[in-house]
């Protein structure tokens, strides 16, 4: 396939999105087979979860159930023990477009992005909110005026949002309540687009942001999801270290493997739903790198 710095771990999914690295295999959400899978390093797998409204986002509470984000109905789904799939909390009422991203924090606290327009059919880009999702469920709005919240990280009490239409990362310090404050640039790889268009904005976007993950150096790995790369990028937005993906798309990245220092990537040749959803194209890549994973995811 053309990967320069990757080995293929897996095959055949539709679209894999929000790779977890959870008691020795990854977890992965495939979005058109409406699947939430488990994948061993050797590249076997498990299917954990059926969610027939679209799985994204994915965390764990600390007693080791799984949060998984239920995209076209807006709610946030509890797997229990037992494989059970029940309602952690409905989002409905605070958000109108896709879910997307999840963070589950160490206290069991969930941060949830939204598309904030119909991403599928063109709409005009909207700004959008970020959603607060307390242990007990109770959900709250406590962010605005985002271009695309999409992955996120969380360093200590430092809540890093990827901006997809913004081209940027975005730091908050993160209140005992879950509450954000002082907002402010982690990351700028270009000025955000000035049109609404999607397609002219696609074309003007140095990065574009779509999943991340941290490591012990404070660093943060960046999917590209417009030029077939994983970037590393410190903090202030120098890019540290470059992986291609040949000839794929990657929209999301995870440090994992038992010493946190495999670079796992989530890739397909395009992100449009309609070229994605027949197909089973998308491939889960790894890779090594010297600084193992730290934070949350």
């Amino acid at each position: 396939m053309g990967q320069q710095d990757f080995d293929v771990v897996s095959d055949g999914w539709s679209y894999l999105e929000c790779p977890r690295w959870h008691e020795g295999r990854l977890w992965v959400s495939d979005f058109y087979t409406e699947r939430v899978v488990a994948i061993d390093p050797d590249g076997g797998h498990e299917v954990v979860a059926e969610v027939p409204q679209q799985p994204s986002g994915l965390g764990f509470l600390p007693d080791g159930r799984a949060l998984i984000v239920s995209m076209r109905d807006h709610r946030i789904l509890r797997r229990e023990h037992d494989g059970s799939l029940v309602e952690h909390a409905d989002l409905s009422g605070l958000v109108s477009h896709h879910l997307n991203d999840m963070l589950v924090d160490d206290g069991g606290g969930a941060y949830v992005g939204n598309f904030g327009f119909d991403l599928m059919s063109g709409a005009p880009i909207a700004r959008t909110t970020l959603t607060h999702v307390a242990p007990d469920g109770t959900a709250r709005t406590i962010a605005d005026d985002l271009l695309f919240p999409n992955g996120m990280v969380l360093f200590d009490r430092v809540l890093v949002v990827a901006e997809t239409f913004g081209a940027r990362l975005t730091a908050f310090d993160v209140a005992a309540d879950g509450g954000l404050a002082r907002r402010r640039d982690w990351a700028r790889f270009s000025a955000p687009p000035v049109t609404d268009d999607v397609g002219e904005a696609l074309g003007a976007l140095a990065v574009a942001p779509d999943g991340i993950g941290g490591d012990a150096e404070g660093a943060i790995w960046v999917a590209d999801a417009l030029h077939q790369r994983v970037v590393r990028v410190a903090e202030g937005g120098t890019i540290l270290e470059e992986r291609g993906t040949g000839n794929l798309g990657v929209y999301a990245c995870m440090l994992g493997g038992e010493d946190g220092r495999t670079l796992y990537a989530c890739a397909a040749p395009s992100f449009a739903e309609h070229e994605r959803r027949p197909v089973r194209e998308a491939v889960l890549l790894a890779g090594r790198v010297d600084v193992p994973h730290a934070g949350r995811p």
